[in-house]
């Protein structure tokens, strides 16, 4: 598939800024369109329980306040919106614009950032999100799982700093699982266009050796020279092994599946993506 549109939800955070900046970036090289979305809170939610032991003026009140605060957080992120077009010279446009060159759109609605984010998700090519940090607002970790599970399309997760380019070299994490091989697949337009790709296979009694091979041997058919690379998590978590090689390599986008174990498991015990998503300082292009 190309990658011709992609969603950015913008918060106003700086991890959302980092998204944004990281799919202008993107949106360059592919020449692709990004629709930068601010979802506003509706005012009429500051109030949980409407009525009970709350006079008629504390209920204005309490609306005139999420009223100004969610119009205080839409000029933040359309600022920030202003800035990183003005930065990487996008042009904003109205519709459709053909092929020549990136583009951009400023989208505001109101309602939960995670529900709107999921409604318009499922009609881009590529969803590009923040990566939580411990300071981030609980909608920030909701919006990203959210189009992860529920959108049927591929996330790029940015890190809290946004590097200067994407997709020199690509790293890809590979276990032979269906959501590793939706990845690849939905990667090939970045992957296609990297100076060097690697393939990261950890050798553990879930994986085969061989894995890294076969996938090498798939990527020539797309005229993609690839070198395999097993390595072993001796003792550690996998996801804190794989992070380690892709340091180790100079990797500047890491392409994985996501929740290749059940979602329960991954609470109950942890996991790859549960680690990459808490610690990555690299890119991490995501397929559910």
């Amino acid at each position: 598939m190309s990658i011709r549109t992609m969603l950015v939800p913008l918060d106003g955070s700086e991890a959302a800024g980092s998204a944004l900046n990281l799919a202008f970036i993107t949106a360059a090289d592919l020449e692709a369109h990004v629709d930068v979305l601010h979802v506003g809170a509706d005012p009429r939610d500051a109030v949980p329980l409407l009525g009970e032991g709350m006079s008629g003026a504390m209920i204005e009140e309490m609306i005139e306040m999420a009223e100004a605060g969610a119009k205080e957080k839409a000029a933040t992120a359309r600022a920030m919106f202003d800035t990183a077009v003005s930065k990487h010279g996008i042009p904003v446009v109205e519709g459709p614009a053909g092929k020549d060159g990136a583009s951009a759109a400023w989208i505001e609605d109101t309602g939960r950032e995670e529900e709107v984010a999921v409604w318009r998700g499922r009609l881009t090519d590529l969803i590009v999100v923040g990566r939580p940090t411990g300071e981030s607002d609980a909608s920030r970790t909701m919006t990203l799982k959210a189009s992860l599970t529920e959108t049927g399309r591929s996330v790029l997760v940015a890190p809290p700093v946004c590097p200067e380019t994407l997709g020199r070299k690509v790293a890809v994490s590979w276990n032979g699982s269906r959501e590793a091989a939706r990845a690849v697949a939905n990667a090939l337009p970045l992957i296609e266009r990297s100076g060097s790709v690697v393939i990261l296979t950890a050798d553990t009694d879930r994986t085969s050796v061989s894995m890294a091979p076969e996938l090498a041997s798939y990527l020539a058919w797309h005229g993609i020279t690839a070198e395999p690379r097993t390595f072993s998590p001796e003792g550690r978590g996998v996801g804190e092994a794989l992070l380690k090689e892709c340091a180790e390599v100079n990797a500047d986008l890491l392409v994985l599946g996501a929740y290749t174990r059940s979602r329960m498991r991954q609470m109950l015990m942890g996991g790859v993506t549960t680690h990459v998503l808490a610690e990555a300082t690299v890119p991490l292009f995501m397929t559910r």
